[in-house]
């Protein structure tokens, strides 16, 4: 579906309205008559406007950086991976709150990033709807765009429960503003999952091996996706049986080279199990289609604007660092001479003297943006080339690389995970070498004259089996890291390892030493662990909606 997805707006006059400041805000149809809307052509353009959502992107707004599909204010910017960055805490000073964890329900942030997944859940519930009152299809395609639509159903309710915990649910049987008033305590915390888990099982039975378009997922995609799940309710053997039946169907595999996953032209490539897709110069309203959601991440330097938004932490450079044997070091001091370093960590974060992506340069420190306050440190995993026309030289310095929902490096190491936590301590390490194993034999950063590797990297697997849970553990959640970094997801593993107080605390009491801006930055264990829901929400709701603990 690259290129070819359709913005919501020019749909909304036809379809449904959208949600302006609420979810509840429900308007009528209008329009166009109930049998024109059953028609496929009307059809495809409610189904197709349930996709455009993934990107954060609700509104025909620039802002959509406070509600991006990456999650890089909600999964890395609170995490121990990076700091806001930008132009002091001031820019965007409601980030800087989050990362603080002074989040409020008023926050910006957190108002946008629950509005859109309610976008995106009244999308599919609309098209959802629409196919099950015998919309003129064919009764395979039918049932295949069902499929899909309990998919993207299930993925921006997960979204919800993982940021905000106690979430209403709403389903395709709402048609008018009062169906939308539902109570975010009414299910369980086991009831919300079991909707969730609904949703994927049901796209999983009638969903294709394959789909004709990129980006419409397929019944692996639904199987990976349960299996995140059931990693998240702690379901061990349901999430490996899960990991295991898509791993079997042979279907994906690693890229040879981890930096070849991040170029827009390997989209949708062998590695990609569910991905937000991102396109630039296809006519849409200001490439709005793009990367929106994460344009403020440009470096700075004499290739792109200065934004300097998601700023690589000290502690996530310590990271890297590797012993003799090739394996982490977890002393979160300050790399010093002749140190080593998996060779992930400049394919990840740009660092002063070594070539940035293929533009011939050095990243220097000068490129940083507030050098003083956030570091020498940027992206770089998933920015793309300024040579590349994958890359936007105009506003709004978008590029059209998609956003990984779901990798296979990634369900490798859910399946790793959950190996250990059922004893099978070699499964796990088996599954964690893969991953490095590509880090390993795949392709370096070299210095600007191509002569040589651009650092001393030095990077091997773990030779011996695990001596017991705890190391296996830690073995498993510091590859996830070094790994996943600067994808969104390692807040949301800190806090469903049950560790997000102890890593966090500990983090900020060294890192407030080296950046002094996180002074005031504490982690409240029983309230931090979500965010707050919004409090616009909770004026609409009726006195229906409850505002999570601590919070008050």
């Amino acid at each position: 579906m690259k290129n070819t997805v359709i913005i919501f707006g020019l749909l909304s006059g036809l379809l449904l309205a959208s949600c302006s400041e609420a979810f509840l805000d429900e308007e009528p149809v209008g329009e166009i008559s109930p049998d024109q809307i059953l028609r496929p052509e009307n059809l495809e353009g409610a189904i197709l406007s349930a996709y455009s959502i993934l990107n954060g992107q609700m509104d025909d707004a620039s802002s959509a950086f406070n509600s991006p599909a990456s999650n890089w204010n909600f999964g890395d910017v609170v995490s121990d991976d990076a700091y806001k960055g930008g132009g002091g805490t001031g820019d965007q000073n409601q980030i800087h709150q989050m990362e603080l964890f002074l989040t409020n329900p008023t926050i910006r942030d957190v108002k946008r990033k629950w509005i859109a997944l309610y976008e995106g859940v009244k999308r599919a519930n609309l098209a959802i709807r629409l196919i099950q009152e015998g919309a003129e299809m064919d009764a395979e395609t039918a049932k295949m765009r069902l499929g899909e639509m309990q998919f993207l159903r299930g993925h921006f309710y997960f979204e919800l429960k993982k940021i905000y915990n106690r979430i209403p649910y709403v389903d395709e049987t709402a048609e008018t503003a009062a169906d939308y008033y539902v109570s975010n305590t009414s299910l369980s915390n086991d009831e919300l999952w079991d909707k969730i888990v609904a949703d994927f099982n049901h796209a999983y039975d009638v969903l294709p091996d394959t789909q004709t378009e990129a980006g419409r997922p397929t019944k692996m995609a639904a199987k990976a996706y349960l299996a995140k799940v059931y990693l998240f309710r702690e379901n061990w053997s349901a999430a490996e049986d899960a990991a295991d039946e898509v791993i079997n169907s042979g279907k994906y595999e690693l890229m040879p080279n981890f930096r070849d996953v991040f170029l827009p032209e390997n989209d949708n490539g062998p590695e990609i199990i569910f991905a937000v897709q991102h396109a630039i110069n296809d006519g849409s309203p200001n490439n709005y289609n793009g990367s929106i959601g994460d344009r403020l991440m440009a470096p700075g330097g004499p290739f792109y604007p200065q934004y300097g938004f998601l700023r690589p932490s000290q502690n996530l450079v310590n990271a890297y660092k590797t012993n003799e044997e090739g394996l982490p070091v977890s002393d979160n001091l300050v790399p010093g001479e002749n140190q080593s370093f998996d060779p992930r960590i400049d394919q990840t974060l740009a660092r002063p003297g070594i070539p940035y992506l293929d533009l011939g340069i050095n990243y220097e420190a000068s490129w940083a943006r507030d050098l003083s306050t956030y570091g020498p440190y940027g992206p770089k995993k998933r920015m793309v080339s300024a040579n590349s026309p994958h890359h936007l030289q105009i506003w709004p310095y978008v590029n059209s690389l998609n956003y990984y929902i779901i990798r296979y490096a990634d369900l490798l190491l859910w399946k790793a995970e959950a190996a250990i936590q059922n004893g099978k301590f070699e499964v796990g390490r088996e599954y964690i070498n893969r991953v490095r194993e590509r880090a390993q034999l795949g392709s370096r950063v070299m210095n600007l004259e191509g002569t040589s590797e651009a650092d001393n990297y030095h990077i091997q697997l773990y030779s011996q089996p695990f001596a017991n849970e705890e190391q296996a553990l830690e073995a498993l959640r510091t590859e996830r890291r070094l790994e996943m970094a600067h994808e969104g997801h390692r807040f949301f593993d800190l806090v469903r390892w049950g560790v997000a107080e102890k890593v966090l605390n500990e983090y900020f009491a060294v890192e407030k030493t080296r950046r002094p801006h996180l002074s005031g930055a504490n982690f409240v264990s029983g309230k931090n662990e979500y965010f707050p829901i919004p409090q616009n929400q909770i004026d609409l709701g009726r006195d229906l909606i409850s505002q999570n603990p601590n919070y008050q």
